[in-house]
C-alpha cells in the first residue's frame, strides 16, 4: 500500500482531534488513529467535510497510510503513555521517518527519546504546542526541537497550521536540537504562571484596597487591554470577571473555590532554574502561590491570625490607586519575561542548543497563551542585541520600569500595610532592585560560609581564593 497522508495524528482527545482538523483544514491529507477506534470513526463522521482524513484502526494501518518520510504526531499524556506509543510505532518506521511528540513532555525525556530513536535512524521532534483547544484548531504557537533535517521535512506543515503574528510571520520556528523545543515550552508555561499570578494580585488589590466590584475590575482590565498591557490573558481576565453565575446570580469569581491547580510545567521551570543557577523569583512565587492556595488546612489560620485594619479609599483615591496598579503590573510583567528569557539563554548554553531568543519572542506573538503586544518589542530588542545579558539591558524597557517604579513601590507598600498578599509583585521588584544594586549582602553570606565550613571566598582587591582562620588572630591564607 502506498501512503497518501502527509501527516498522521495518533491520540484523538480534544487537542489531538483539533490538531488533526487543523492540518486537514489547511489542505493536508491526515491519517488519524486512536487506541479506541470509536474516536477515530467519530472524528471522520463529525468533521470529515473539513478536509481529507484517512482513518486507521491499527498501528500498521496507520503507518501504511503515511507517505515517506512518514510524519507521525503523538498527542497522548506525557510520561509512560508517550513511551508506550513510541515503543508501539517505532518498530514499524524506517530511516528518515519522523515522530513528533506534541504533549507537555519534560525536556529531559525528550532528549532521551531523541537519542534512542536516532540510533534507529528515526527522527524525534519534541514540539511544544501552546494555545489550548482553540489554538490547536485555529492556529497555535508551535515550538519544535529536533534535528535540522527533521524540520526541513516537518517545518512547512507546521508553518501552514501555526498562528500568524500581525505581520504575517508564522508562529513556529526550529528552536534547536533534541529537547530545546520542550524546554522553551516549559519556560513559556513558567512565564504564564507568573503572568497569571500578577494579574490575580492586581485583581485582589483593586478589590480589597480600591474597593472595586468584579464588574468594575473587568472594565478596568478592558481599558488596560487597549494600551501597553494588551494581551490574551488581560483580555480573558476581563471576560472571567464580568461573568455572572447563572445559578446564584453572583459574580463567577465568588462561587469558584480559590484553590488553583497546576500540571507541572511551572514547577519544572523553577526546578530547572535552580539546577542552572538562574534566579526566576517571580515565576517561583507564582508557583508557590498556587501551592499555598491548595493547602486549605494551613489557611484555616485565617480564623485567628490578626491583620491590619482595612482603610476605605475615596473614589478619587481608588482611581489613582488603580493607575498605580497598572504601572506595577506592567513593570512586574517585564521582569517575569526577563527571568524567563534568562532561563532559556542559560539552558541553551548548558545544552549547546544555540537558541535564538528573538525568534522565540517572535513565535510567542500569536497563538500562545502569553501572547502580548509588547512581544513585538522584545523581538526587536533581541534582534538588535542577540547576546543581551538581560531584557532589562534594553534601554526602552529600562526607562519604562524607571518611570513606573515609584508607583510600583507604592502599590507594594500599600499591599503590606493593608495586609494583601502580593508575593509575585514583591519578588519581581526585589529582583529589579537586586540587579541595580552596586553591592549585595552576599559578601556577608560568604563570610559566614567561610566561618562555619571553610568554604573560602574571593576578594575585591586581588586575585585568588582565600580562607580566614577564624578564632585567635583571624589570620588569612590564600592561594
Amino acid at each position: 500500500m502506498t501512503g497518501t497522508a502527509q501527516i498522521g495524528v495518533t491520540g484523538l482527545a480534544v487537542m489531538g482531534r483539533n490538531l488533526a482538523r487543523n492540518f486537514a483544514r489547511n489542505g493536508f491529507t491526515v491519517a488519524v488513529h486512536n487506541r479506541t477506534a470509536a474516536k477515530t470513526d467519530a472524528l471522520v463522521k463529525d468533521f470529515g467535510e473539513e478536509g481529507s482524513f484517512v482513518p486507521a484502526h491499527s498501528p500498521q494501518e496507520f503507518v501504511d497510510a503515511l507517505e515517506r518520510p512518514r510524519r507521525l504526531v503523538i498527542m497522548v499524556k506525557a510520561g509512560e503513555p508517550t513511551d508506550a506509543v513510541i515503543q508501539e510505532f517505532a518498530p514499524l518506521l524506517e530511516d528518515g521517518d519522523v515522530i513528533i511528540d506534541g504533549g507537555n513532555a519534560h525536556f529531559e525525556d525528550t532528549r532521551r527519546r531523541e537519542r534512542e530513536l536516532r540510533e534507529r535512524g528515526v527522527h524525534f521532534v519534541g514540539a511544544g504546542i501552546s494555545g489550548g483547544e482553540e489554538g490547536a484548531l485555529n492556529g497555535p504557537s508551535i515550538m519544535p526541537g529536533g534535528s535540522e533535517e527533521s524540520y526541513r521535512s516537518l517545518g512547512p506543515l507546521l508553518e501552514k497550521i501555526a498562528a500568524r503574528a500581525k505581520d504575517g510571520t508564522p508562529c513556529t520556528t526550529h528552536i534547536g536540537p533534541d529537547g530545546a523545543g520542550h524546554f522553551v515550552k516549559m519556560v513559556h508555561n513558567g512565564i504564564e504562571y507568573a503572568d497569571m499570578q500578577l494579574i490575580a494580585e492586581a485583581y485582589q488589590l483593586l478589590r480589597d484596597v480600591a474597593g472595586y466590584s468584579p464588574a468594575r475590575i473587568a472594565d478596568t482590565f478592558r481599558a488596560w487591554n487597549t494600551g501597553r498591557l494588551d494581551s490574551y490573558l488581560i483580555e480573558i481576565t476581563a471576560e472571567v470577571l464580568s461573568h455572572v453565575d447563572a445559578e446564584t446570580g453572583k459574580p463567577f469569581v465568588d462561587v469558584v473555590l480559590d484553590q488553583a491547580e497546576q500540571k507541572g510545567t511551572g514547577r519544572w521551570t523553577v526546578q530547572i532554574a535552580l539546577d542552572l543557577g538562574v534566579p526566576v523569583s517571580g515565576i517561583a512565587e507564582a508557583v508557590f502561590a498556587r501551592a499555598v492556595s491548595g493547602h486549605a488546612d494551613l489557611r484555616d489560620a485565617s480564623r485567628h491570625l490578626a491583620g491590619p485594619a482595612a482603610r476605605a479609599l475615596s473614589e478619587d483615591e481608588a482611581a489613582a490607586f488603580a493607575d498605580r496598579v497598572e504601572q506595577a503590573l506592567y513593570a512586574s510583567k517585564i521582569v517575569a519575561y526577563t527571568q524567563g528569557f534568562h532561563e532559556i539563554a542559560a539552558g541553551s548554553e548548558q545544552y549547546d542548543w544555540n537558541i535564538d531568543l528573538g525568534k522565540v519572542a517572535s513565535i510567542w506573538r500569536g497563538g500562545c497563551i502569553i501572547r502580548a503586544a509588547f512581544l513585538d518589542r522584545i523581538t526587536s530588542a533581541y534582534e538588535a542585541q542577540p547576546r543581551m545579558a538581560s531584557l532589562l539591558s534594553d534601554t526602552s524597557f529600562a526607562e519604562e520600569i524607571a518611570a513606573a517604579q515609584d508607583d510600583w513601590r507604592t502599590v507594594i507598600s500599600t499591599a503590606v500595610t493593608q495586609g494583601v498578599p502580593t508575593p509575585a509583585f514583591a519578588a519581581t521588584l526585589a529582583y529589579y532592585d537586586s540587579l541595580r544594586a552596586e553591592r549585595l549582602p552576599a559578601a556577608l553570606t560568604q563570610g559566614q560560609r567561610d566561618y562555619f565550613g571553610a568554604h573560602t571566598y574571593h576578594r575585591t582587591d586581588r586575585e585568588g581564593t582565600f580562607h580566614t582562620l577564624w578564632g585567635g588572630d583571624k589570620s588569612e591564607v590564600g592561594s
